[in-house]
């Protein structure tokens, strides 16, 4: 008598097809690219110091108080959270709770996520398509230069992508043998994915449930049930965190940051969610669909540029359909990315009519919808977008590359198969011969080397037949050509330190770290590159008419150039304090670096306060956190322009005497005319309060009025 557990009472489809059996050289060659990977990812880690220091402090904060790490607060005494969910500094609070408070400690995470990703990718793809598409998969993630950028960076992207690989990976094992079990673990995954980066997760989501209707081997009404079931374990896997934040008291948690009405649902679905489409984000640098502090300057000097910005793309950059190949974008992720959608459509061809349940099929349309989506998504956008977020489209395009290039290579007796082969060849080649053009003093040599490559490896994929070491050195060839541009780039992102809110891989582009196309500047954005010096301002920003004078408090360029604000001295039209970009008091987008003597003043006396200090802004706050190790208070969250605490409140606690020092500067703390809680808040303590200035940055004593404040 047969007997079933319960565990396995559905039964294995009975023609599934098995893993290819391993050759021997694919545990050596798995080896060399995930140690690869670690080294690379590891080298040099600590020279970005805090990275962002945002989420160090959040970090921070998290290893200090299991309240603040539940709740992703800021500060270890819960005074408001982060503008995210807080999963991913879930996992570096512990590594900092095992290690200390250290780069390292934080860091080192992402790098393990990131080989993670790259090994995750190398399983999924060689159930289906071998060692040898899986292993150039993994590569093909690992070398990608916004990759090489974000796992070695403390944002939630790292996280985000190991999450939604791993439902995709758990998708494909439901196809292959109909079992419920990996539904629903696909839908924890994302559900936790979601508790990493909230909406932005659901781009994976149709593809998923869309592949399993295709392809799931159980008839149509159970595969419907079982997408069923896993919406159902995503709905607990991100609602039961949800659930807890809204219904705790109010008072007795921190506030909600990024949203101006303290609530997790409002921060869901406007500041991340569907304000991030339409580009009205309440509470943004830019609100009201897309107002820009470029405009809101230009306006104040009678000139300025179109509402939006140029182009009306707004300070994020022009949208549309090439948006994802611009001097923004294109060297972040977009090497391989014709590349990757012309396999995912010859793939598809080339499965022709085998069974509806194949694997092969079923991952090239997971993949190749996955990536269609995301990208139509990132390319038209309106609100806060960022070069980094790219990030999400490399497991795509590493899948999609590895196993379209060995079904194309396995089928190339075909006349038409080497044509498209030849073709996709020379196109990278030579769109990797503009991508290098567009940084003209990086390794100029390359590009020519590429394209002469690249050509090289199109005559040899038309050839009908080849000796097989022809066929080698063909392959090889357009290893090379492929990747090598891509892997230039992550060398010198790793090689150089990333700092700040906003940060891109690679060198100088000319393109605009907002997402902007083309003009002048640094390519990077507002967040240091080094740790020093000042990029300049996105195209247009701060843009004067002819005979302005200088932007107020600080310097700006001739009429129609782009203005060089070091540091924001005096207040900016709209409310942007000093400080809104960098400098010793850290601003919008980069963190505070107070010296030795200024973090001495700041810990005098620290335990007999509940906050040591408080500033304008998550960046200004951060520095001075991880320097003293003490709570210190953001004012208005990351951008300053949360209200919270209110006037009233901040009030009371320096009555109670819970706050020691107001530090001077900061984010934006406003609307365009000044006015908003921060704002509020800085006349309240100017009036009111003793100065005293340490390296440069202002603070004021809360336990020392002026003799004619009232308080």
């Amino acid at each position: 008598m047969t007997t079933t557990s319960v565990v396995d009472r559905e039964p294995v489809v009975p023609d599934a097809p098995q893993p290819r059996q391993r050759p021997r050289w694919e545990p050596w060659a798995l080896a060399a690219l995930l140690i690869g990977t670690a080294v690379a990812y590891l080298w040099n880690l600590n020279s970005s110091g805090w990275a962002n220091s945002f989420y160090s402090a959040a970090v921070q904060a998290g290893s200090e108080s299991w309240k603040a790490s539940f709740f992703g607060s800021s500060d270890a005494a819960n005074s408001i959270t982060v503008d995210k969910p807080p999963a991913s500094l879930w996992v570096m609070a512990l590594s900092v709770r095992a290690f200390g408070l250290n780069s390292w400690a934080i860091l080192v995470p992402q790098v393990l996520m990131g080989v993670g990703s790259v090994a995750l990718l190398w399983a999924t793809v060689r159930r289906h398509f071998g060692a040898a598409a899986g292993l150039l998969a993994g590569l093909v993630l690992a070398v990608t230069p916004v990759a090489a950028l974000m796992f070695r960076f403390n944002n939630p992207d790292a996280l985000l992508v190991l999450l939604t690989l791993a439902a995709a990976w758990a998708m494909l094992r439901a196809v292959q043998d109909g079992r419920t079990r990996w539904l629903v673990l696909t839908g924890v995954f994302v559900g936790f994915g979601f508790l990493t980066k909230q909406l932005q997760v659901m781009l994976v989501v149709p593809p998923l449930a869309l592949t399993y209707l295709l392809f799931g081997p159980p008839k149509l009404g159970k595969r419907i049930a079982q997408l069923v079931a896993a919406l159902g374990a995503m709905i607990v896997s991100a609602g039961w965190w949800l659930l807890a934040v809204e219904l705790w008291p109010a008072d007795s948690r921190p506030w909600i940051g990024g949203s101006q009405n303290n609530s997790i649902l409002e921060l869901t679905l406007g500041y991340n969610g569907l304000g991030r489409l339409s580009g009205n984000e309440v509470g943004s640098v830019t609100p009201g669909g897309g107002r820009t502090a470029a405009d809101a300057a230009g306006d104040a000097m009678g000139g300025g540029v179109p509402p939006g910005g140029p182009g009306g793309g707004g300070m994020w950059g022009e949208t549309g359909i090439g948006r994802m190949f611009d001097s923004a974008q294109g060297g972040q992720i977009a090497w391989l990315l014709p590349a990757a959608l012309i396999l995912a459509v010859a793939g598809i061809v080339l499965c022709g009519k085998a069974v509806r349940t194949d694997g092969e099929r079923a991952t090239f349309v997971l993949f190749g919808t996955w990536l269609a989506t995301t990208t139509l998504v990132f390319s038209f956008m309106a609100g806060i977008f960022h070069s980094y977020y790219t990030i999400a489209m490399a497991p795509m395009i590493g899948v999609l590359v590895g196993a379209g290039a060995v079904t194309v290579w396995r089928h190339r007796d075909r006349t038409w198969v080497r044509i498209v082969a030849a073709a996709t060849m020379l196109l990278t080649a030579v769109w990797a011969w503009e991508l290098l053009g567009r940084s003209a003093d990086f390794v100029p040599w390359l590009r020519w080397v590429i394209l002469v490559v690249g050509a090289s490896a199109a005559v040899g994929l038309l050839l009908p037949r080849s000796t097989r070491s022809v066929a080698v050195v063909t392959a090889t060839a357009a290893l090379f050509a492929a990747l090598a541009g891509p892997t230039a780039y992550a060398v010198d992102t790793i090689a150089t330190p990333h700092t700040g809110s906003i940060v891109t891989a690679g060198p100088s582009t000319g393109g605009m770290g907002f997402g902007g196309r083309g003009g002048p500047g640094d390519g990077r954005g507002f967040g240091q590159r080094d740790g020093g010096g000042m990029p300049q301002m996105p195209a247009g920003m701060g843009r004067m008419p002819a005979g302005a004078g200088q932007m107020p408090g600080g310097t700006a360029q001739a009429p129609g150039g782009t203005a060089q604000m070091p540091g924001f001295a005096g207040q900016m039209p709209g409310g942007m304090e000093a400080g809104a970009v960098g400098g010793a008091a850290g601003g919008l987008l980069n963190g505070s670096t107070p010296s030795d003597e200024l973090t001495a003043l700041l810990s005098v006396d620290a335990d007999r306060y509940t906050w040591l200090a408080a500033a304008i802004g998550s960046n200004s706050a951060s520095g001075y956190q991880l320097a003293t190790e003490r709570p210190v208070m953001p004012i208005g969250g990351f951008n300053g322009s949360d209200p919270s605490p209110t006037l009233q409140q901040f009030q009371q606690y320096v009555a109670d005497g819970e706050i020691h020092w107001f530090v001077a500067g900061g984010g934006v703390g406003g609307g365009r005319d000044g006015s908003g809680t921060a704002s509020e808040i800085s006349q309240w303590v100017t009036e009111n309060f003793t100065s005293t200035t340490v390296d440069g940055v202002t603070l004021y004593d809360l336990t020392s009025p002026t003799a004619r404040t009232g308080t």
